[in-house]
Protein backbone atom coordinates (compact mmCIF):
# COMPACT_ATOMS: atom_id res chain seq x y z
CA UNK A 1 0.00 0.00 0.00
CA UNK A 2 1.35 3.12 -1.35
CA UNK A 3 1.83 5.97 1.93
CA UNK A 4 0.64 9.28 0.73
CA UNK A 5 3.08 12.61 0.84
CA UNK A 6 1.07 13.74 4.00
CA UNK A 7 0.79 10.85 5.80
CA UNK A 8 4.67 10.84 5.85
CA UNK A 9 4.35 14.77 7.11
CA UNK A 10 2.41 14.31 10.00
CA UNK A 11 4.46 11.15 11.35
CA UNK A 12 7.69 13.75 11.29
CA UNK A 13 5.73 16.05 13.32
CA UNK A 14 4.50 13.81 15.66
CA UNK A 15 7.83 12.45 16.06
CA UNK A 16 9.27 15.84 16.57
CA UNK A 17 6.74 16.97 18.88
CA UNK A 18 7.63 14.03 21.10
CA UNK A 19 11.46 14.44 20.81
CA UNK A 20 11.23 17.85 22.65
CA UNK A 21 8.44 16.59 25.18
CA UNK A 22 11.35 13.43 25.67
CA UNK A 23 14.36 16.23 25.79
CA UNK A 24 12.20 18.06 28.60
CA UNK A 25 12.00 15.25 30.51
CA UNK A 26 15.45 14.21 30.32
CA UNK A 27 16.66 17.51 30.96
CA UNK A 28 14.63 17.46 34.32
CA UNK A 29 16.30 14.19 34.94
CA UNK A 30 20.32 15.23 34.17
CA UNK A 31 20.17 19.10 34.76
CA UNK A 32 17.88 18.73 37.77
CA UNK A 33 20.35 15.74 39.25
CA UNK A 34 23.11 18.19 38.49
CA UNK A 35 21.58 20.90 40.53
CA UNK A 36 20.91 18.60 43.48
CA UNK A 37 24.44 16.49 43.25
CA UNK A 38 25.83 20.56 43.21
CA UNK A 39 23.45 21.49 46.35
CA UNK A 40 25.00 18.37 48.13
CA UNK A 41 29.07 19.30 47.71
CA UNK A 42 28.04 23.06 48.66
CA UNK A 43 27.05 22.09 51.78
CA UNK A 44 30.01 19.96 52.39
CA UNK A 45 32.27 22.88 50.84
CA UNK A 46 30.46 25.23 53.39
CA UNK A 47 30.03 22.98 56.50
CA UNK A 48 34.04 22.43 55.95
CA UNK A 49 35.00 26.25 55.39
CA UNK A 50 32.94 27.65 58.20
CA UNK A 51 34.56 24.82 60.47
CA UNK A 52 38.14 25.76 58.91
CA UNK A 53 37.07 29.23 59.76
CA UNK A 54 36.37 28.90 63.20
CA UNK A 55 39.22 26.85 64.10
CA UNK A 56 41.67 29.98 62.20
CA UNK A 57 39.82 32.11 64.94
CA UNK A 58 40.45 30.32 67.98
CA UNK A 59 44.38 29.44 66.25
CA UNK A 60 44.85 33.25 65.81
CA UNK A 61 44.68 33.02 62.09
CA UNK A 62 42.95 34.74 59.35
CA UNK A 63 39.51 33.43 58.93
CA UNK A 64 38.45 34.66 55.48
CA UNK A 65 41.68 32.65 53.87
CA UNK A 66 41.14 29.62 55.90
CA UNK A 67 36.99 29.86 54.62
CA UNK A 68 38.28 30.56 50.83
CA UNK A 69 41.11 27.84 50.90
CA UNK A 70 39.41 25.16 52.66
CA UNK A 71 36.31 25.87 49.91
CA UNK A 72 38.83 25.76 47.05
CA UNK A 73 39.69 22.48 48.05
CA UNK A 74 36.37 21.05 47.75
CA UNK A 75 36.02 22.47 44.28
CA UNK A 76 34.40 26.02 45.36
CA UNK A 77 37.20 29.12 43.87
CA UNK A 78 35.14 32.18 44.54
CA UNK A 79 35.72 32.89 40.80
CA UNK A 80 32.35 35.50 40.53
CA UNK A 81 30.75 33.64 38.08
CA UNK A 82 30.02 29.88 38.89
CA UNK A 83 30.17 30.37 42.51
CA UNK A 84 30.84 33.35 45.16
CA UNK A 85 31.71 32.96 48.35
CA UNK A 86 30.61 35.01 51.05
CA UNK A 87 31.90 35.41 54.59
CA UNK A 88 30.60 37.04 57.70
CA UNK A 89 30.99 37.75 61.27
CA UNK A 90 28.55 38.22 63.10
CA UNK A 91 26.35 36.62 60.66
CA UNK A 92 24.27 39.01 58.60
CA UNK A 93 20.73 37.13 59.51
CA UNK A 94 19.72 33.80 61.11
CA UNK A 95 19.31 33.08 64.13
CA UNK A 96 22.59 34.61 65.23
CA UNK A 97 22.82 37.83 63.34
CA UNK A 98 24.84 39.96 64.78
CA UNK A 99 26.66 37.64 67.40
CA UNK A 100 30.49 37.74 67.71
CA UNK A 101 30.51 34.37 68.58
CA UNK A 102 29.17 32.86 65.49
CA UNK A 103 30.90 32.85 61.58
CA UNK A 104 28.51 32.54 58.70
CA UNK A 105 29.76 31.08 55.62
CA UNK A 106 27.39 31.13 52.02
CA UNK A 107 28.28 29.65 48.76
CA UNK A 108 26.06 31.07 45.83
CA UNK A 109 26.88 28.13 42.98
CA UNK A 110 25.52 28.33 39.93
CA UNK A 111 24.79 25.10 37.73
CA UNK A 112 25.14 24.94 34.06
CA UNK A 113 22.02 23.22 32.20
CA UNK A 114 22.77 20.96 29.02
CA UNK A 115 19.35 19.97 27.99
CA UNK A 116 17.01 22.42 29.66
CA UNK A 117 18.27 24.77 27.44
CA UNK A 118 17.73 23.03 24.24
CA UNK A 119 13.91 23.61 24.59
CA UNK A 120 14.41 27.26 25.88
CA UNK A 121 14.77 27.45 29.73
CA UNK A 122 18.29 28.65 30.41
CA UNK A 123 17.85 32.07 29.31
CA UNK A 124 13.83 32.71 29.67
CA UNK A 125 13.87 35.35 32.28
CA UNK A 126 17.59 36.81 32.32
CA UNK A 127 17.56 37.03 28.18
CA UNK A 128 14.10 39.20 27.84
CA UNK A 129 13.45 42.91 28.65
CA UNK A 130 9.57 42.69 29.22
CA UNK A 131 8.12 39.05 30.06
CA UNK A 132 4.93 38.11 31.24
CA UNK A 133 4.03 35.40 33.86
CA UNK A 134 0.79 34.24 33.83
CA UNK A 135 0.71 30.64 32.96
CA UNK A 136 -2.81 31.12 31.00
CA UNK A 137 -4.66 33.14 29.15
CA UNK A 138 -8.50 33.81 28.60
CA UNK A 139 -9.69 35.37 25.35
CA UNK A 140 -13.11 36.65 27.06
CA UNK A 141 -10.82 38.24 29.34
CA UNK A 142 -7.81 40.09 28.98
CA UNK A 143 -4.21 38.00 27.28
CA UNK A 144 -1.63 37.99 29.55
CA UNK A 145 -0.01 40.24 26.78
CA UNK A 146 -1.72 42.98 25.30
CA UNK A 147 -0.78 45.29 23.02
CA UNK A 148 -2.65 48.21 21.67
CA UNK A 149 -3.61 51.80 20.63
CA UNK A 150 -0.82 53.10 19.28
CA UNK A 151 1.18 52.30 21.77
CA UNK A 152 5.11 51.10 20.56
CA UNK A 153 7.35 49.28 22.32
CA UNK A 154 11.09 49.71 21.54
CA UNK A 155 13.30 47.79 23.15
CA UNK A 156 16.97 46.61 22.74
CA UNK A 157 19.09 44.69 24.89
CA UNK A 158 16.42 41.65 24.93
CA UNK A 159 13.63 40.00 23.68
CA UNK A 160 9.68 39.82 24.97
CA UNK A 161 8.54 36.34 27.00
CA UNK A 162 5.09 35.18 26.98
CA UNK A 163 4.68 32.53 29.45
CA UNK A 164 0.87 31.76 28.62
CA UNK A 165 0.83 28.65 26.82
CA UNK A 166 -2.83 28.27 25.55
CA UNK A 167 -4.96 31.00 23.21
CA UNK A 168 -4.92 34.34 22.95
CA UNK A 169 -1.58 34.30 25.19
CA UNK A 170 -0.61 37.27 22.84
CA UNK A 171 -2.71 39.90 21.28
CA UNK A 172 -2.31 43.16 19.35
CA UNK A 173 -4.97 45.35 17.93
CA UNK A 174 -4.67 48.49 16.65
CA UNK A 175 -1.86 50.25 15.59
CA UNK A 176 -0.09 48.88 18.48
CA UNK A 177 3.76 47.88 17.61
CA UNK A 178 7.12 46.34 18.99
CA UNK A 179 10.58 46.87 17.68
CA UNK A 180 13.09 44.87 19.10
CA UNK A 181 16.75 45.69 17.76
CA UNK A 182 19.67 43.43 17.73
CA UNK A 183 19.51 39.67 17.81
CA UNK A 184 16.49 39.26 20.55
CA UNK A 185 12.69 37.38 19.95
CA UNK A 186 9.51 37.77 20.49
CA UNK A 187 8.98 34.61 22.56
CA UNK A 188 5.12 33.29 23.10
CA UNK A 189 4.51 29.87 24.43
CA UNK A 190 0.72 29.44 23.34
CA UNK A 191 -0.67 31.55 20.23
CA UNK A 192 -0.63 35.19 19.18
CA UNK A 193 -3.53 37.19 17.23
CA UNK A 194 -1.94 39.60 15.59
CA UNK A 195 -4.10 41.73 13.02
CA UNK A 196 -0.93 43.36 12.11
CA UNK A 197 1.80 41.48 11.23
CA UNK A 198 3.82 44.17 10.06
CA UNK A 199 3.68 46.54 13.24
CA UNK A 200 6.37 43.71 14.97
CA UNK A 201 9.87 43.31 14.42
CA UNK A 202 11.33 40.52 14.60
CA UNK A 203 7.92 38.06 13.74
CA UNK A 204 6.70 35.89 16.43
CA UNK A 205 8.53 32.93 17.67
CA UNK A 206 5.42 30.09 18.35
CA UNK A 207 5.04 27.65 20.65
CA UNK A 208 7.11 25.36 19.19
CA UNK A 209 10.03 27.61 20.09
CA UNK A 210 9.38 29.10 23.62
CA UNK A 211 9.32 26.82 26.75
CA UNK A 212 6.69 27.44 29.70
CA UNK A 213 7.91 27.87 33.15
CA UNK A 214 6.22 27.14 36.28
CA UNK A 215 3.67 29.62 38.01
CA UNK A 216 4.69 30.63 40.77
CA UNK A 217 8.26 31.67 38.73
CA UNK A 218 11.12 29.06 40.00
CA UNK A 219 13.56 31.53 41.07
CA UNK A 220 14.37 33.07 44.81
CA UNK A 221 12.90 36.24 45.38
CA UNK A 222 14.51 39.16 46.61
CA UNK A 223 14.92 39.54 50.31
CA UNK A 224 14.52 42.98 50.99
CA UNK A 225 16.29 44.29 54.04
CA UNK A 226 17.07 47.60 55.78
CA UNK A 227 13.29 49.04 56.74
CA UNK A 228 14.14 48.64 60.45
CA UNK A 229 13.09 52.34 60.93
CA UNK A 230 10.70 54.80 59.79
CA UNK A 231 11.39 57.33 56.44
CA UNK A 232 11.18 60.78 57.46
CA UNK A 233 11.02 64.41 55.90
CA UNK A 234 14.16 66.84 56.14
CA UNK A 235 13.61 69.86 57.59
CA UNK A 236 13.89 71.26 54.32
CA UNK A 237 10.37 69.87 53.46
CA UNK A 238 11.87 68.76 49.97
CA UNK A 239 14.32 65.61 51.30
CA UNK A 240 13.38 62.47 52.70
CA UNK A 241 15.31 59.64 54.06
CA UNK A 242 15.14 55.90 53.55
CA UNK A 243 13.05 53.83 55.54
CA UNK A 244 9.10 51.92 56.58
CA UNK A 245 6.42 54.60 55.04
CA UNK A 246 2.43 53.95 55.80
CA UNK A 247 1.42 57.17 54.38
CA UNK A 248 0.75 58.23 50.75
CA UNK A 249 4.22 57.91 48.88
CA UNK A 250 5.71 60.06 48.23
CA UNK A 251 4.49 62.78 50.32
CA UNK A 252 3.63 65.78 49.34
CA UNK A 253 6.36 68.70 48.31
CA UNK A 254 9.04 65.92 48.42
CA UNK A 255 10.90 65.55 45.44
CA UNK A 256 14.31 64.24 46.13
CA UNK A 257 14.65 60.53 48.29
CA UNK A 258 18.07 60.19 49.70
CA UNK A 259 20.18 56.79 48.91
CA UNK A 260 18.53 53.53 50.71
CA UNK A 261 15.41 51.32 50.65
CA UNK A 262 11.54 52.78 51.26
CA UNK A 263 9.37 49.95 52.17
CA UNK A 264 6.08 51.13 51.02
CA UNK A 265 2.67 49.79 52.92
CA UNK A 266 0.42 52.38 51.06
CA UNK A 267 1.46 52.27 47.47
CA UNK A 268 3.35 54.32 45.60
CA UNK A 269 2.12 57.38 43.49
CA UNK A 270 4.46 59.71 41.61
CA UNK A 271 2.54 63.01 40.08
CA UNK A 272 5.57 65.55 40.41
CA UNK A 273 9.36 65.64 39.35
CA UNK A 274 10.75 63.23 41.44
CA UNK A 275 14.77 61.97 41.95
CA UNK A 276 16.45 59.29 43.71
CA UNK A 277 19.63 57.54 43.37
CA UNK A 278 20.43 54.21 44.17
CA UNK A 279 16.78 53.16 45.73
CA UNK A 280 14.56 50.48 46.23
CA UNK A 281 11.37 50.96 46.70
CA UNK A 282 9.29 47.45 48.00
CA UNK A 283 6.04 47.86 48.28
CA UNK A 284 4.39 45.73 50.27
CA UNK A 285 0.81 46.72 49.88
CA UNK A 286 -0.83 49.50 47.20
CA UNK A 287 -0.42 49.92 43.36
CA UNK A 288 2.20 51.93 41.74
CA UNK A 289 1.49 54.81 39.26
CA UNK A 290 3.71 56.62 37.53
CA UNK A 291 1.89 60.02 36.12
CA UNK A 292 2.49 61.02 32.54
CA UNK A 293 3.58 64.61 33.37
CA UNK A 294 5.77 63.65 36.13
CA UNK A 295 9.68 63.77 35.05
CA UNK A 296 10.99 60.64 37.27
CA UNK A 297 14.71 60.33 37.53
CA UNK A 298 15.68 57.10 39.66
CA UNK A 299 18.16 54.30 39.80
CA UNK A 300 18.82 51.30 41.53
CA UNK A 301 21.05 50.02 43.88
CA UNK A 302 24.66 49.13 42.27
CA UNK A 303 25.78 47.10 44.88
CA UNK A 304 24.41 44.63 47.50
CA UNK A 305 22.67 41.33 47.09
CA UNK A 306 19.39 43.53 45.59
CA UNK A 307 21.42 45.33 43.53
CA UNK A 308 20.04 46.45 39.69
CA UNK A 309 16.19 45.99 41.86
CA UNK A 310 14.55 49.46 41.65
CA UNK A 311 10.90 48.33 42.56
CA UNK A 312 9.49 44.92 43.92
CA UNK A 313 5.86 43.42 44.69
CA UNK A 314 6.21 40.86 46.35
CA UNK A 315 3.98 37.87 45.39
CA UNK A 316 0.78 38.65 48.19
CA UNK A 317 0.67 42.06 46.49
CA UNK A 318 -1.50 41.54 43.15
CA UNK A 319 -1.95 45.44 43.00
CA UNK A 320 -2.09 47.56 39.44
CA UNK A 321 1.93 48.51 38.87
CA UNK A 322 1.26 51.27 35.74
CA UNK A 323 4.38 53.07 34.23
CA UNK A 324 4.42 56.24 32.63
CA UNK A 325 6.68 59.57 32.72
CA UNK A 326 7.59 63.12 31.49
CA UNK A 327 9.95 63.96 28.48
CA UNK A 328 12.87 64.43 31.04
CA UNK A 329 12.32 60.49 32.44
CA UNK A 330 15.08 58.39 32.77
CA UNK A 331 14.14 54.68 34.91
CA UNK A 332 16.73 52.96 35.87
CA UNK A 333 16.86 48.98 37.42
CA UNK A 334 14.63 45.79 36.93
CA UNK A 335 10.28 46.56 37.96
CA UNK A 336 9.96 42.67 39.79
CA UNK A 337 6.10 42.62 40.27
CA UNK A 338 5.31 39.02 39.38
CA UNK A 339 1.74 38.76 40.27
CA UNK A 340 0.40 41.86 39.48
CA UNK A 341 -0.56 43.12 36.06
CA UNK A 342 1.65 46.09 34.70
CA UNK A 343 0.14 48.64 32.09
CA UNK A 344 3.08 50.02 30.29
CA UNK A 345 0.83 53.32 29.24
CA UNK A 346 3.57 55.40 28.09
CA UNK A 347 6.63 57.95 28.36
CA UNK A 348 7.86 59.94 25.67
CA UNK A 349 11.58 60.47 27.38
CA UNK A 350 14.42 59.37 24.82
CA UNK A 351 16.02 57.51 27.02
CA UNK A 352 12.87 55.32 29.16
CA UNK A 353 13.41 52.96 30.97
CA UNK A 354 16.81 50.94 31.42
CA UNK A 355 14.86 47.82 33.05
CA UNK A 356 13.82 44.94 32.78
CA UNK A 357 9.82 44.82 33.58
CA UNK A 358 8.15 41.75 35.09
CA UNK A 359 4.82 41.63 35.58
CA UNK A 360 1.63 38.63 35.90
CA UNK A 361 0.29 40.20 32.53
CA UNK A 362 1.73 43.18 30.59
CA UNK A 363 -0.92 45.71 28.88
CA UNK A 364 1.10 48.55 26.48
CA UNK A 365 -1.49 51.37 25.34
CA UNK A 366 -1.20 55.18 24.64
CA UNK A 367 0.27 57.01 21.99
CA UNK A 368 4.10 56.84 22.91
CA UNK A 369 7.04 55.19 21.61
CA UNK A 370 8.04 53.94 25.22
CA UNK A 371 12.00 53.00 24.85
CA UNK A 372 12.86 50.23 26.85
CA UNK A 373 16.74 49.51 27.19
CA UNK A 374 18.04 46.29 28.86
CA UNK A 375 21.29 45.95 30.13
CA UNK A 376 22.23 43.18 32.15
CA UNK A 377 24.42 44.88 34.61
CA UNK A 378 22.33 47.60 35.61
CA UNK A 379 19.63 45.35 36.44
CA UNK A 380 18.62 42.68 39.20
CA UNK A 381 19.62 39.10 38.70
CA UNK A 382 16.56 37.63 39.12
CA UNK A 383 17.66 33.71 38.45
CA UNK A 384 19.73 32.37 41.20
CA UNK A 385 20.35 29.10 42.64
CA UNK A 386 19.77 28.11 46.49
CA UNK A 387 22.22 29.24 48.85
CA UNK A 388 23.14 26.94 51.77
CA UNK A 389 24.47 28.45 54.57
CA UNK A 390 26.04 27.44 57.89
CA UNK A 391 26.65 29.31 61.00
CA UNK A 392 29.53 27.87 63.24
Amino acid sequence: MKIKPFERGQALIIIALALVGLIGIAGLVIDGGNAFQDRQRAQNAVDAAALASAHARVTGGNVVDAAMASAAKNGYNNDGVQNIISLYTPPKDGPHAGDLEYIQVIIRSTVTTYLMRVIGTDEIVNGHAVISLAPNSSCLNRSPFWIHGEATLDISGGGVFVNAGDDCALVQQGSGSIRIAGDYDINVVGTANVQKVHLFTPAISPGAHAQAIPYPPPFFMPNVKGCGGDAEIREDGITMSPGAWGDDFPPPGVTLLESGVYCLNNGMHITGNLEGHNVLFFVRRGEVRFNSGADILLDAPNTGDNAGLLIYLPMENRSKVVLNGGAGSNIQGTILAPASPVLIKGMDSKTGFHSQIIGYTIEADGTSNVVIRFIPEQNYQTLTMPEIQLAQ
